[in-house]
Parts: structure tokens; C-alpha cells; sequence
């Protein structure tokens, strides 16, 4: 069996030298390199030995996460110090943000915690720990109040909807006079947080605690700020009258109207087609008042009540005192007297002359009734709504043509008389009140934005992924430069590349191939290997080779060269 036969079919794969029993190993030929390609191939493995321990590194680390926002500067180079010296990655970002690696976060947190970072711009009571021996008076009472401030400072930044505080106290110094002696006053600076704001009873517990921190500190010596400049210790002397919370439950009336008031008419004139807007008038004045009312018993059928009587009466009775002549005459009895029936009585004769006596009676009599009292005492109620003043505006109806033309239309006036009656029953109109309600159409402006699309390089979420995918990609790019570019140049200058052969050779070497029946060197005691069954192909190709063995030798030379067969 002719087994030489079968050699051409495996021409497709790329050869793998054959390494006579006499040419040298890959040691040697390592060894016998040009510099070049020495010094080429060790920078291509150290670089790949780089970019594994990069990638290595890069994939343990992970993401990164913040772990302290809004340091100063002072602080901020303090935190990075001890980062630096605890050999811990990191990253800083502007607004005093530094990244760590987000396993490690509460690990460097509790580390730097121990350390005492960051100290923060605010000293408390761990000012006093630090005392000089040679410290005046004046000296201890300056960082007593730095610590104090410092301490106030803390608590009212606590706060949820404080960002920051500054607190400053006026402590005069005391003297042995005590009318003399000047009372201590503080003031507070605020910043809040955005869209945050402080009510009443928050403002007044920062007051008071500030004033029960100082001993002799009267709450009204308290004055507390926004970072506005507007005085929030006393609120009841701004533009409009109303405090904090009088103002809020003004806008709370109007924000209940406004809200029914939309709920009502949205369903009927569309969501975008509604304007309104409500005004309360609310009274926060308080008016106490009393009142005493005294009423006679009235009626004939009034019995009269009683409450007191008093009776007095008193006769005064002088007897008759003898007048006249001392005589018998005067010791006669009294005629009887003797008066006309008609006309003036005649004076009355005393015999003998005698006087007459004098008698007088006096009586009083003192009665007190009770009478009807009423006393009343009137509070008004705070927070009556005195008046309320409501306008909405709807607009004109809009319509589309056959020919696709839109036209606007005004809101009839019987709807909106309708909805006017609506918005009165929502509202709980008032007419003795004074209250007024408008209701008109018309057309709404609608601005034109031109909304610019983004191309998909400039996207936020592409560029995340790209920020995300650049350094394993540069890593990469970085391991195929110093494959390709390095290491493979020098391995295959390592192996010579086989000398190249003539077509006639290549043919003579075919037609040896094609016609030779003995064993391939280095074939003994191997077992021969059967015949194919079927013959024609190989034959077909056999006879091509004997009748055009020049443009065989081209195809195998393009098949051993990778190239494609002309």
C-alpha cells in the first residue's frame, strides 16, 4: 500500500517546525537572539505581567464610595494624609468629597474616627483638655466661651433642616457691683438646608436653649438669623403682620381652596386648560370684651323680688304748759269747743288762760328690690376668614378642521356661568361676607421649546459605561500591543522562517511525491497504513500533478503560506 499518498491532505494546517535530531533547542536560539529582539521580548512579558497585576487590582478594589462630604480644606488634607499613611486607595472629588474603596468604607471611617478626623472648624469642650501653665484669667474665660459656642454650634446643626450654624455670646465680665453688673446676650446665624424653613415652636427651642445654656441670659436677649440677614426671633415684626405660623395657616386656607377648585373643574376643561389662584382675607386680631346689663322686673304679673326693707317711725308728744294770770280764773276747766258747720273754726279758748300742748310723728320706710343682671364676656376667635377672593382662568377651546387647521373658540358664557356657580359652592361663597368670584376664557400662550436630542456618544448612561469599560480597555489594548507588537516579533525571530523553493524544485519534489512508493524517512517499524477504498480522487490528483506540476507547486506553496491558491 502506497502511504506517501496521503500527505497532501494535510497541507491546509499551519506547520509546526520539525526539529532535526542536529539544530538547536529553544534555549539556544533564545541565547543566540539579536539584542533587539531580546530587549523587545522581556519589555512585552513585563508588561504583561503588568497589566494582569492591574487588572487583578482594579477588579479587588471595585467600586468607590464617599466616605466624608463637605470637608474644608484643612480637613480635608488631614483625612487624605491618614489615608496616605494607612495605604488605603482613594479619590477627591470637588466639595470636599473623598472616595474610598466601598468595601472598605466603614472600616476607614471608624479608623479615622479613632484618629479624630476630621476635627471640623467647631472645638467644643475638648478645647479645655489643653491647659498651659502659664494661662491667665482672661485666657480660661475666652476658651470657656470658644467651648461653649462650640458646643451650641453642635446641637443646633443636629437639626435636620439646619446645614450650618454660628453662634456667638456676649458674657461681660461680672464686678463685685450689682447694680452695675451687665446681662449676657447671644446671637445665632443660620443656614438651611434647600427648601427647608423653621416654624414658630422651632425657632423658639432655639432660643431657649441657648438661654438655658448661659447662666443669666434672658430669652428676649436672643436673636436668631437665616443666612438672609432676616430676623427669625421675632416674627411678628415682618412686612406683612403675621408670624411664621399665621402666615402658614393663611396659606393653607388658600392652598385648600386652590386645590378643590382644580379637583373640580379639571375633569371638565382638561388638566392644562385651568388657572387659578385664591386669596384669603383672615382676621388674627383677638378682641375680649364684658358686658353688665341691668333690667327692672318688667310686666304687671312681675312679682318683685324683695331684697331688703326697712321701717322706721318716731311721735314727738309736749304736754299743755299753764299760761296766764295765776288766779281763779285760770284754774277753770276748758270750755268746750264750739265750731261751725260751715266756714272757719273759731280759735280755741283756753279757760283761765292756759297753753297748749305740741305733738309730732315721723315714719320711713325703705324697700329694695332685686334687680335683672347680665354679665357677658366675648372672645372673638382667631384665624376668621373675613373675606376670599377667587379668579380662574380657562382656556379657549381648541378644534381641528378636515384640512387640519386648529381653531380656538371661547368658552361660552352659560358654562361659564355654571362654572361660576361651581367655584362659588366649592369655595363656600359668602355674599354678607363680601366675597367675589371670576371666572373668564381666554387663550393660553404656549412657548415653543426646541428641545435639542443629545447624539448617543454624548448620553449620560454611555458615558458612565465608557468611564466604567476605560481602564480594563486600556489594559487590554495595552496586553495586545505587547503581544503582537513585542513578543510575537521576537518568537518568530527565534524560529528562521524555511528557505524558499523554486517552482521546478517544488514540482520535481511533487512528482517524487506522486510516483514514489517507499516509506518516508523515519517511517521504519511503523505499521503501513490500508489503502482508501475508493481511488479516483487521489488518482485525478496524481495525474494533475504529473501532467501540470508547476501550478501544483503554486498551490501548495499558497497553502503553506496561508495565502489563498491562485
Amino acid at each position: 500500500m502506497d502511504t506517501a499518498l496521503t500527505a497532501p491532505t494535510a497541507v491546509t494546517l499551519e506547520p509546526v517546525p520539525v526539529q532535526p535530531a542536529g539544530q538547536p533547542g529553544l534555549a539556544e536560539r533564545l541565547v543566540a537572539m539579536p539584542a533587539r529582539s531580546k530587549l523587545g521580548l522581556g519589555l512585552g512579558l513585563a508588561a504583561l505581567v503588568g497589566v494582569v497585576l492591574a487588572m487583578s487590582m482594579w477588579s479587588s478594589q471595585g467600586d468607590f464610595r464617599p466616605v466624608f462630604t463637605g470637608l474644608s480644606d484643612k480637613d480635608g488634607g488631614a483625612v487624605i494624609a491618614q489615608l496616605a499613611q494607612m495605604q488605603v486607595p482613594y479619590r477627591n472629588e470637588p466639595g470636599g468629597t473623598i472616595l474610598v474603596p466601598a468595601g472598605q468604607v466603614y472600616d476607614v471611617r471608624m479608623k479615622l474616627a479613632s484618629a479624630g478626623l476630621p476635627k471640623g472648624s467647631v472645638v467644643g469642650f475638648e478645647l479645655m483638655d489643653k491647659q498651659s501653665i502659664g494661662q491667665t484669667q482672661f485666657n480660661e474665660r475666652l476658651n470657656f466661651q470658644r467651648a461653649l459656642e462650640g458646643e451650641l454650634t453642635r446641637t443646633i446643626t443636629a437639626m435636620a433642616d439646619v446645614a450650618d450654624a454660628r453662634v456667638h455670646l456676649a458674657m461681660p465680665q461680672q464686678n463685685g457691683f450689682f447694680r452695675e453688673q451687665q446681662k449676657p446676650s447671644a446671637s445665632v446665624m443660620l443656614t438651611l438646608r434647600g427648601g427647608r424653613s423653621l416654624d414658630r415652636n422651632q425657632i423658639a427651642g432655639i432660643v431657649h436653649l441657648v438661654s438655658a445654656s448661659v447662666p443669666e441670659l434672658n430669652p428676649k436677649a436672643v436673636s436668631v438669623l437665616d443666612s438672609t440677614g432676616a430676623l427669625l426671633s421675632n416674627p411678628a415684626d415682618n412686612g406683612s403682620g403675621l408670624d411664621s405660623q399665621q402666615l402658614q395657616y393663611k396659606q393653607q386656607i388658600e392652598a385648600g381652596l386652590h386645590k378643590r377648585i382644580l379637583e373640580l373643574l379639571e375633569p371638565v376643561v382638561g388638566r392644562d386648560n385651568l388657572r387659578a389662584t385664591v386669596t384669603a382675607d383672615v382676621d388674627f386680631s383677638q378682641v375680649e370684651s364684658t358686658a353688665e346689663e341691668y333690667k327692672p322686673n318688667q310686666g304687671a304679673n312681675a312679682t318683685s323680688a324683695i331684697r331688703s326693707q326697712q321701717t322706721q317711725e318716731s311721735n314727738n308728744a309736749t304736754p299743755a304748759q299753764p299760761t296766764g294770770v295765776p288766779g281763779a280764773t285760770s284754774n277753770q276747766p276748758p270750755v268746750p269747743a264750739t265750731a261751725p258747720i260751715n266756714g272757719a273754726s273759731a280759735p280755741l279758748q283756753t279757760a283761765g288762760g292756759a297753753g297748749s300742748g305740741q305733738q309730732s310723728s315721723r315714719r320711713e320706710a325703705v324697700t329694695n328690690y332685686e334687680l335683672d343682671k347680665t354679665v357677658r364676656v366675648t372672645r372673638n376667635a382667631t384665624g376668621v376668614v373675613r373675606r376670599l377672593n377667587a379668579a380662574v382662568v380657562l382656556n379657549h377651546r381648541s378644534s381641528t378642521d378636515p384640512k387640519g387647521k386648529v381653531n380656538t373658540t371661547p368658552v361660552p358664557q352659560e358654562e361659564l356661568d355654571k362654572l361660576t356657580a361651581l367655584v362659588k359652592e366649592t369655595m363656600g361663597f359668602s355674599q354678607e361676607r363680601g366675597d367675589s368670584v371670576r371666572v373668564v376664557s381666554a387663550p393660553f400662550v404656549v412657548e415653543k421649546i426646541d428641545t435639542t436630542e443629545l447624539p448617543l456618544w454624548k448620553q449620560p448612561w454611555v458615558l458612565d459605561m465608557v468611564r466604567a469599560a476605560a481602564v480594563p480597555a486600556a489594559l487590554v489594548l495595552v496586553a495586545l500591543i505587547a503581544v503582537f507588537g513585542m513578543v510575537k516579533p521576537a518568537i518568530r525571530a527565534a524560529y528562521p522562517p524555511a528557505p524558499e523553493e523554486k517552482p521546478e524544485e517544488a514540482a520535481a519534489q511533487l512528482n517524487a511525491v506522486a510516483d514514489e512508493t517507499e516509506l518516508l524517512p523515519g517511517a521504519e517499524g511503523l505499521p503501513a497504513l490500508e489503502a482508501p477504498a475508493n481511488n479516483a480522487k487521489l488518482e485525478r490528483a496524481r495525474q494533475l500533478a504529473r501532467e501540470n506540476p508547476a501550478a501544483v507547486a503554486n498551490i501548495v506553496r499558497a497553502w503553506v503560506n496561508g495565502e489563498e491558491p491562485v
